[in-house]
C-alpha cells in the first residue's frame, strides 16, 4: 500500500505502544469517573438542569461515560457540545481556533464543560471566557485527568478531576497520538 509523503510522516502509533507506559487501565479510569459523577451530582441537585458541554474531539470517550454515570445517579443534562482546539493534530498549542460553538443558549445557565484533560489550560481558559461572555450563570470544569505541573494558567482550575498523569505525553481514553489512538482503553505515556 502507498502512503502520502503526510502519512510517512506520522509516527505509527504500534511503535508508540511499545515505547509508552500504561499509566492509568480501564478499571481505573472508570472508577474515577463513576467517582465524580457522584460530586457532580451531589453539587448539581438543586437547580435547573446544567447543560453538559463536550470539548471534541478528546472529550467525546470520558463524557460519553460521564454523562452516563450521572444520569445513573438521576441527573438530567442537556447536552451540547463544542470544538475548540490549539492543538490540530500537533503536540504543542497554538492560537485557539473554533470549529464548532454550542447552539444551545447559555444566558443564565449552569454549565459544565467536560474535556479529557487540563494541561496548561489555556484551551478551557478561553471557552470558559466564551461561556461567561455568553451569560452563562455558573461554569464548572470537568477534567478526566490533570498533568501534573505547575503551569496552569492562573486562576484556571478543573472543579472536579478524575486523576493525574505525568508530565509527560499521555494518550488514550480521548486523547490523541497523532490523531490516533483515542480509542485505546487505557491512558499511556511516552
Amino acid at each position: 500500500m502507498n502512503q502520502t509523503p503526510d502519512e510517512q510522516l506520522v509516527p505509527d502509533l504500534a511503535t508508540a505502544l511499545d515505547g509508552a507506559e500504561m499509566i492509568h487501565d480501564r478499571v481505573a479510569i472508570e472508577s474515577a469517573i463513576a467517582t465524580m459523577a457522584g460530586r457532580i451530582v451531589a453539587d448539581y441537585a438543586d437547580g435547573p438542569r446544567p447543560v453538559f458541554l463536550t470539548v471534541m474531539h478528546g472529550g467525546l470517550p470520558f463524557a460519553a461515560r460521564l454523562g452516563l454515570e450521572i444520569g445513573a445517579r438521576g441527573l438530567d443534562l442537556e447536552f451540547d457540545y463544542l470544538h475548540a482546539t490549539r492543538y490540530r493534530g500537533a503536540t504543542t498549542g497554538g492560537e485557539l481556533v473554533w470549529k464548532h460553538r454550542p447552539a444551545t443558549p447559555l444566558r443564565g445557565r449552569r454549565v459544565l464543560l467536560v474535556d479529557d484533560i487540563l494541561d496548561e489550560g489555556h484551551t478551557l481558559a478561553g471557552v470558559r471566557t466564551w461561556c461567561d461572555g455568553q451569560g452563562a450563570r455558573d461554569v464548572r470544569i470537568a477534567a478526566m485527568v490533570v498533568k501534573d505541573h505547575d503551569r496552569c494558567v492562573a486562576g484556571l482550575c478543573a472543579d472536579y478531576v478524575g486523576l493525574t498523569v505525568p508530565d509527560r505525553y499521555v494518550f488514550g481514553y480521548g486523547m490523541d497520538f497523532h490523531e490516533q489512538g483515542r480509542n485505546l482503553p487505557a491512558i499511556y505515556a511516552l
